[in-house]
């Protein structure tokens, strides 16, 4: 026992200076008065910089074309309808000009495959929001299966992530007199049935976790008020992750299954059935979630190595289990495998229609569709014919037929939507964006960088064709490298009128830390293992510098999020590398991230600092905010956030600038007051954040 003992003596000691390094940093933090969001001293602050940048960027003479150019493309009626199957009709939520915080809609399948279908509003957000005096931002629906009769309306004030819930009626086209409602809150809902909801939420004053998300689900009947719903669920206050959600699936022959997930990081969490007899624990790994019910049978995805029945799964695979056999053993599972990735592929989506499941892959960054069907052995599998060299979604399934829509997007060919007959394995194309930018004078090509630790690592070019080799290229270099995200070839019509048609080169690379070869790409970079995901990324630069295709003084780089992290490392571990770098709501100090909006819920991810004295380690001397250097020759980076941003938060920026300032060092700084964890709150907002970002990138690197 006496090792053990001192084991644990030593950790608890580890832990403890790890929280004393954090209480030092803390002190010497001469801007946490910035992390006062709405305070009076910071909004003075940020309307000064934003003052600022903006009569910089504002000025500049090519500002005003590249604005028009972002919002004629925002606003433009011409662009594709996502549409979703909701209560036998196609719904769609839609804005251009004429609705600026857009209309929720509805048509019929015939009247949507032609090329200017007859649309019913349902619900116009704009409307709303003046009729109540409010910033209604949408943030979707919820529609109660089997009938899809009865809907929860979501509505974010000025695009943050807390919402409001209220129920609405399809057949009458309003919303619910005495219907449910639940007041703004960051709440997870399912509906059990039509009159019934399991909601995690805040029931009492402060019963939220660390990073602000709610561990309690109670079930809510119609009727009720919401001090009478009675739990089912609890977690605990110290749970990681994004709190504990519900879940019911439903398959078309009524079966149901209602889950309760609970995360312990931002990856790993326990999974729960709810029976007769309570909530029971699902016996899968802390990695592995439910997908979907098809048929009686469960979906099941797992993420790391799954041994169960005798059998392993590796990481990455699908599997199936008898929904009867599961409901009379959850602890005791006997999966069937439906699919293994091979070296070179990674699972991607997976939805149930009434009788098929539809399942998307990667193959070398390169879009699959296949349409599985149940039989007495398992499941057999056919391919879609769906375009090569693309990326491919699924956009969204219908459980009443064997319909779907698959979304197929590549860099240089214009977006498109297919309708899938899964019954047939047969797909139509419906829908095709017009082109948005002459890509008549461009090429892709796809190249391989050696990192730093031999790792070869994939990235795309997209490129004029006459492109001369003499390094004079202006280069855009993207990526997001984390949380299992893959990045992925996609027409992107803004980069391609304001960057692309300009002479301008893009780089795409798929470093490790994201999704597109499974979770092995994911894991590599997690936590102290971080710096891979940094090297990946210089190493692509140095390829394309090495290539000849351009050089620093031409290179400029852009992500957001995870991706504004990526891009703080850059800028403090490589100045030499860039002359532009935009960083988009970044996460950017590391050492208090914890401390900052839903930053604690991404331990999983970064590491807990005040518990893992590698991950401290790692941080301090990684942290871009900890590691701006006065003298050194930074190139003058364009910083974006959101006020709204209740995610990231504005804070990693408002601070990074103001370290910048203290320091002497140049820099653009804009924060918009609304938007979310976005570009902005409605298309004006988002065409201005584009213009602007563009406005720097060609006065940068073109001039």
């Amino acid at each position: 026992m006496r090792p053990v003992h001192l084991a644990l003596i030593a950790g608890l000691a580890l832990a403890g200076a790890a929280r004393g390094q954090t209480a030092a940093t803390d002190a010497a933090d001469p801007y946490i008065w910035l992390e006062q969001v709405n305070s009076p001293q910071a909004m003075a602050w940020v309307n000064a910089h934003n003052a600022k940048a903006t009569a910089v960027l504002e000025a500049d003479r090519r500002y005003p074309q590249l604005y028009q150019e972002a919002l004629t493309l925002a606003e433009a009626k011409d662009r594709i309808p996502q549409g979703q199957f909701v209560h036998g009709q196609i719904f769609n939520f839609w804005q251009d000009a004429d609705h600026v915080r857009g209309v929720w809609r509805k048509t019929t399948l015939e009247s949507y495959r032609t090329a200017d279908p007859v649309w019913t509003t349902v619900l116009d957000v704009s409307e709303l929001g003046k009729a109540e005096g409010k910033s209604w931002v949408w943030k979707g629906a919820q529609c109660a299966r089997p009938a899809e009769r009865r809907c929860l309306v979501h509505l974010s004030e000025g695009g943050e992530d807390a919402v409001t819930v209220r129920e609405f009626d399809l057949d009458a086209g309003r919303f619910v007199d005495g219907g449910f409602t639940i007041p703004k809150s960051k709440a997870r809902i399912a509906w059990e049935n039509e009159d019934a909801l399991l909601i995690s939420n805040a029931w009492a004053p402060g019963e939220l976790t660390a990073s602000g998300y709610p561990y309690v689900v109670k079930r809510l009947k119609r009727g009720q008020a919401m001090d009478q719903a009675v739990e089912v669920y609890r977690g605990d206050k110290s749970d990681g992750g994004y709190g504990v959600s519900p879940e019911v699936y439903r398959d078309a022959r009524g079966a149901t299954l209602a889950v309760i997930t609970r995360p312990l990081d931002t990856f790993s969490h326990e999974t729960y059935v709810l029976t007769a007899k309570g909530a029971q624990r699902l016996g899968i790994p802390a990695k592995a979630r439910v997908e979907d019910l098809l048929d009686g049978r469960v979906i099941l995805r797992t993420e790391e190595a799954w041994t169960a029945g005798g059998r392993t799964f590796p990481a990455g695979s699908l599997m199936w289990t008898p929904l009867a056999s599961l409901a009379a053993d959850p602890a005791h599972l006997k999966p069937e495998l439906i699919y293994t990735p091979g070296p070179t592929e990674a699972l991607e989506g997976v939805a149930a229609t009434r009788d098929k499941l539809l399942v998307t892959t990667l193959d070398k960054v390169k879009g699959r569709a296949w349409v599985y069907t149940p039989t007495a052995a398992g499941f057999e599998r056919k391919r879609l014919p769906l375009p090569d060299n693309a990326s491919i979604r699924l956009a969204d399934a219908d459980l009443d037929s064997d319909r779907a829509f698959v979304a197929v997007t590549s860099f240089l060919t214009p977006s498109s939507l297919w309708l899938a007959d899964a019954q047939s394995a047969s797909v139509n194309q419906i829908k095709t964006l017009p082109a948005k930018f002459d890509a008549s004078k461009d090429v892709v090509e796809q190249f391989e960088a050696t990192s730093r630790d031999g790792t070869k690592v994939p990235y795309f070019v997209v490129r004029p064709k006459d492109l001369k080799l003499d390094g004079a290229n202006p280069t855009l270099m993207t990526a997001y490298g984390g949380f299992q995200i893959s990045e992925t070839p996609s027409y992107n019509a803004v980069n391609g009128k304001l960057w692309l048609e300009r002479g301008g080169v893009y780089v795409l690379a798929n470093i490790r830390g994201g999704g597109e070869f499974g979770p092995r790409w994911h894991e590599a970079g997690l936590v102290e293992k971080r710096q891979v995901v940094y090297d990946d990324f210089a190493a692509v630069a140095q390829d394309l510098i090495a290539r000849r295709i351009t050089s620093p003084r031409r290179l400029g780089i852009e992500g957001g999020s995870n991706g504004g992290l990526l891009m703080g490392v850059e800028f403090t571990q490589h100045p030499e590398l860039w002359n532009a770098v935009v960083i988009d709501v970044p996460l950017l100090d590391m050492i208090r991230i914890s401390k900052i909006a839903a930053g604690a819920s991404w331990q999983g991810e970064y590491g807990d600092i005040n518990a893992n004295p590698k991950a401290m380690a790692f941080w301090l001397k990684t942290s871009p905010y900890q590691n701006l250097k006065a003298g050194v020759k930074y190139p003058e980076p364009f910083i974006f956030t959101t006020t709204r941003d209740d995610r990231v938060g504005p804070q990693h920026a408002r601070k990074f600038a103001a370290r910048m300032e203290e320091m002497k060092l140049p820099f653009l700084f804009y924060e918009n007051t609304e938007g979310g964890h976005g570009a902005g709150a409605d298309l004006k907002q988002q065409a201005h954040t584009q213009a602007l970002t563009m406005t720097y990138l060609q006065m940068k690197l073109m001039d």
